[in-house]
């Protein structure tokens, strides 16, 4: 009996080293643009709902979904998270289909999980996904009306809608793409390495 147990536990013992050398030394394939492997689906997803689900709180979301609270919502998911997961004028994201695994495209695939999980992830990211922890940028009110917005968006009012194909449709606002790359002269010098 006690060698039964014993060559159990090396058992176990042995497949946990092949498994971490498997991972360590490079044999897992780093490429974000390849596929999810069915193992992978099958372990990954049920793992991040079970440990989703054992951290959340049981907090009940106290934003009404009026339209006022939803459109705020919109707002929030407009300038944070259409990039990624889509908006109403593009359905599929192809910024999103590079993350791995791919950034869920929540008019095509809505996000169903209870809304303390919703707010759980977004104020704490996911590791190894490419979800930001939003937490420290957007405050609990604007995360809990961008749950609220997430809950309901299959189901909008005419107006949150209507607003929505608004804000989706405008020109992006910000620094010009290439702004970044024009570095003034004086900073430019700056960093320039000392030669011998």
């Amino acid at each position: 009996m006690i060698r039964l147990l014993i060559g159990f536990l090396l058992g176990i013992a042995l497949t946990l080293l092949i498994a971490f050398c498997y991972v360590r030394y490079g044999f897992v394939d780093p490429r974000a643009d390849a596929e999810v492997g069915s193992l992978e689906s099958k372990i990954a997803m049920p793992a991040l709902d079970a440990a989703v689900d054992r951290r959340a709180s049981d907090a009940k979301n106290p934003v009404q979904p009026t339209d006022e609270n939803l459109t705020a919502g919109m707002n929030i998911y407009q300038q944070n998270c259409a990039e990624c997961h889509g908006d109403i004028q593009r359905r599929q994201n192809p910024f999103g289909a590079s993350f791995y695994p791919r950034a869920p495209q929540f008019l095509e695939d809505a996000p169903d999980m209870p809304e303390n999980q919703n707010f759980y992830i977004i104020q704490h990211g996911v590791r190894l996904s490419g979800m930001p922890a939003w937490g420290p940028s957007l405050d609990d009110q604007k995360i809990w009306k961008l749950t609220t917005f997430l809950s309901h968006m299959g189901k909008l009012p005419p107006s949150v809608s209507a607003a929505w194909k608004t804000a989706a449709s405008a020109p992006e606002t910000g620094p010009p793409k290439d702004s970044g790359s024009k570095i003034q002269s004086k900073e430019k010098k700056s960093m320039e390495l000392p030669t011998h």
